[in-house]
């Protein structure tokens, strides 16, 4: 790499010298933790790999499900006649404002059209990524005076929604239906003419496990509340044409918002809302991230609209999927590895501690395996892991390798007791 483009990383200055040093403090104090986090320039590669730090490795870490295509050369004449069709003469990078000003596209609009087919709903509405979903979303649905019950190990940006909308916040334990049932019962006496909104990821994205759908929306008939789901990890994996676990399981009709993110299994940026057309027309004018936000680039709508249909397609891709994802668990338990209550197609080893998990993750990444840390606060203390996402594209052979260098990697790294299954 060219030097000119090198950042200088200073050394952590403990003594408070420097312009900042709380800052100083805070940085020593989670390196010291193992839970420092630095980037690492990475670049992709042919067949599911990544180069990175000069080494070829197997990408076990990325959400790139299916494996579909990355690369924009592929797909630029059908771009191209995409764009012509709208009416523009040449394909356009930026959308140049919000969408409520000047930068709804004809791509946009086409997108929104043929996503509402896609999840047999009446509106979709899309947003520039996940985060920017689940935040605008919440803070329009709810307010001061209402109350949003979340699981435990929901997304981030859930809970930083929750938090911008300054509504009352009841976190229950992970899929605890009855503990649930209690919040809501009590808060709904207490507060008759106030909004109740049930919110949860699908498929939980560092345990791998399912949310219980069918109860949830039980739940939310019984008591008049809303239910959200962030099918981020499960739209384009699970249900027919992977249209997500709520049209798997035949709900996808009674699941007030559903929310899918497209930089996942899609492979490409961006998210959408799927909701009655009431909904999109009262989150058009209530969602601070979409209102004020400017649009995503025409030329990306447009590789959606490519996208899209790929994904429909891509039911072959979506069974190796799980395949991978079974073996790679099933080799993984064989050994003694405990890789958590989840079935689907992310496969977590449980660590427990953060510098044994530090200490794995460098050991693979020496043997060619890309599989990293995830330690708290993402996860909960004490529970630190190496969350592994296998992709579409790999092999049999390329995933029995990475189980093997991962039980080596473990046995160098000196595992405490805990990381086997008793």
């Amino acid at each position: 790499m060219d030097s000119r483009f090198q950042s200088q990383q200073p050394d952590l200055d403990p003594t408070g010298s420097s312009r900042y040093p709380w800052m100083e403090r805070s940085l020593q104090q989670l390196k010291g933790w193992s839970r420092l986090r630095e980037l690492h320039e990475t670049s992709w590669s042919e067949g599911g790999y990544v180069m990175r730090e000069g080494r070829r490795l197997l990408n076990l870490a990325s959400n790139h499900y299916l494996g579909l295509s990355p690369w924009l050369e592929d797909y630029i004449e059908q771009i191209r006649e995409l764009i012509a069709a709208g009416g523009e003469p040449y394909i356009r990078m930026g959308s140049g404002a919000s969408r409520l000003i000047s930068g709804h596209d004809p791509q946009h609009e086409a997108l929104e059209a043929e996503l509402a087919l896609f999840m047999e709903r009446e509106r979709v509405l899309v947003f520039t990524s996940g985060y920017m979903a689940n935040v605008g979303v919440i803070q329009a649905l709810v307010g001061r005076n209402d109350a949003v019950f979340s699981d435990r190990l929901n997304h981030a940006s859930i809970v930083d929604g929750i938090q911008l909308s300054r509504a009352k916040h009841y976190r229950y334990p992970h899929r605890d239906l009855e503990r649930l049932e209690n919040m809501l019962k009590s808060w709904c006496e207490q507060h008759p003419t106030g909004r109740a909104l049930i919110v949860t990821d699908a498929i939980f994205s560092m345990d791998g496990t399912k949310a219980p759908l069918p109860k949830l929306v039980e739940l939310k008939e019984r008591y008049g509340a809303m239910l959200m789901v962030d099918e981020a990890h499960s739209i384009g994996v699970y249900g027919d044409k992977g249209k997500g676990l709520a049209y798997q399981e035949g709900l996808h009709q009674q699941v007030d918002v559903i929310m899918g993110t497209l930089g996942k299994a899609f492979g490409l940026e961006g998210a959408f809302v799927a909701a009655d057309g009431v909904v999109v027309d009262y989150l058009i004018n209530h969602a601070r991230t979409f209102i004020y936000n400017t649009a995503m680039p025409p030329m990306m709508a447009a590789m959606l609209r490519i996208r899209l249909r790929e994904v429909q397609e891509a039911a072959p891709s979506r069974k190796r999927l799980m395949q991978h994802a079974n073996l790679l668990r099933g080799l993984l338990q064989e050994r003694g590895f405990d890789t958590g209550e989840g079935d689907s197609h992310i496969v977590p080893v449980l660590l427990g501690d953060d510098r044994h998990a530090v200490k794995v993750s460098e050991a693979i990444l020496q043997s060619g395996i890309a599989g990293i840390a995830i330690r708290p606060p993402t996860v909960p203390q004490n529970e630190a892991r190496i969350r592994l996402t296998p992709m579409a594209i790999h092999t049999t052979e390329q995933l029995t390798y990475a189980c093997n260098q991962f039980i080596q990697a473990v046995g160098r790294g000196g595992a405490p007791e805990s990381v086997l299954i008793s």
